[in-house]
């Protein structure tokens, strides 16, 4: 059995996503679970997969602002 390590960039990744799913449950008042779901329905996470470097970058508060609005224009609750 080989002893696998992640390099560096999807270590970052992985620190950052979560980090910022409780945040964005937390922010909208849902439970973990949910929000997962919910970012993965209405494509958030795919948002979240594709920018995950500039988003880490900024406040938590605009990042978890700019995964909702990706939400919503897929169709999420406002």
């Amino acid at each position: 059995m080989t002893n696998r390590k992640l390099d560096k960039n999807t270590s970052d990744k992985l620190s950052f996503v979560s980090f910022i799913i409780p945040k964005f449950a937390s922010s909208y008042k849902m439970n973990i679970q949910a929000a997962y779901l919910y970012l993965k329905k209405y494509g958030g996470i795919d948002y979240l997969n594709e920018n995950w470097w500039a988003l880490h970058t900024d406040n938590p508060f605009w990042a978890v602002r700019d995964m909702y609005k990706v939400c919503v224009s897929n169709g999420g609750m406002r």
